[in-house]
């Protein structure tokens, strides 16, 4: 099963959430597809004690999983140059949501 994660929050226990839900389909030999937009795009400055975004993150790269983020948001909008993943479209979204069996927002 192909699993699309879109994710537009920048709530660090949300975001972890989401990356740490993506890692329970890759756990069981399905694919994770993940986009960053909106606030979403501030994942990799979400970092806490108790919600270490960035390794969530790794670990889902390291099974497998994809992770794009809205150029259009995070530079042109915020500033920000994304480390962990490229920068993607409006093109890569969509991609996502009609490869994927489900979708999920957070």
């Amino acid at each position: 099963m192909k699993f699309g994660i879109i994710v537009n929050s920048n709530d660090p226990e949300t975001v972890w959430n989401a990356f740490r839900f993506g890692l329970q389909p890759l756990a069981n030999g399905d694919e994770v597809k993940v986009f960053l937009t909106g606030k979403g795009v501030e994942a990799e400055q979400l970092d806490t004690e108790q919600f270490p975004v960035t390794e969530m993150m790794k670990q889902l790269q390291e099974l497998g999983g994809e992770i794009f983020c809205c150029g259009s948001c995070s530079e042109k909008i915020r500033g920000i140059s994304p480390k962990l993943c490229p920068v993607g479209g409006m093109k890569d979204m969509y991609r996502i949501i009609v490869e994927s069996d489900k979708v999920l927002t957070f």
